[in-house]
C-alpha cells in the first residue's frame, strides 16, 4: 500500500506541496476507479466509490449507498447527491498518510482522512420495499 502511494504521489503534477488543495484533474486521477473509505475523530465515517465521469457513491457505512457528481468550484470539490439538492463542498489535499478532505474549507470544520484499506468492501443494499 506505501509503495503504491509513493507512486501516485510521484504520478501527480508538481509541485504539490503539503496544504496546497487538490485541483479537479489531480482529484480526479487521485480517485477515479477506487473505493476510499474515510475516517473522522479515530473512527470509520464513511466509504465512496469514485467512477468515470466525475460520478460517485457514498455510504455512512450503513449499506444505504446515495448516488452523486462532483464538480469543482472555487477550488472546492462540490458534490450533489441524489436525496439532497445542496452541494456539499470540500477541500482535498494529498498527505503522505492520503487524502484529507476539510468541508468548506473551514479549518474548524468536520476533516475527515483517508482510512487505510480495511479490508471490506462497500455494502449497498437494494431499496427498501414494504407493504
Amino acid at each position: 500500500m506505501r509503495t503504491l502511494m509513493i507512486l501516485l504521489l510521484a504520478a501527480l503534477p508538481a509541485p504539490l506541496a503539503a496544504g496546497e488543495p487538490l485541483s479537479a484533474g489531480e482529484f480526479d486521477r487521485y480517485t477515479q476507479g477506487r473505493t476510499l473509505f474515510y475516517g473522522f475523530g479515530g473512527a470509520m465515517y464513511g466509504v465512496e466509490r469514485y467512477l468515470p465521469g466525475r460520478r460517485v457513491i457514498w455510504s455512512f457505512l450503513d449499506g444505504k449507498c446515495q448516488e452523486g457528481s462532483w464538480y469543482e468550484d472555487a477550488g472546492r470539490i462540490c458534490f450533489i447527491y441524489e436525496n439532497r439538492d445542496d452541494p456539499q463542498c470540500w477541500t482535498f489535499e494529498l498527505t503522505p498518510r492520503g487524502l484529507t478532505a476539510r468541508f468548506e474549507d473551514d479549518p474548524s470544520a468536520t476533516e475527515l482522512y483517508e482510512a487505510e484499506d480495511i479490508g471490506e468492501d462497500m455494502l449497498c443494499y437494494g431499496p427498501e420495499v414494504g407493504a
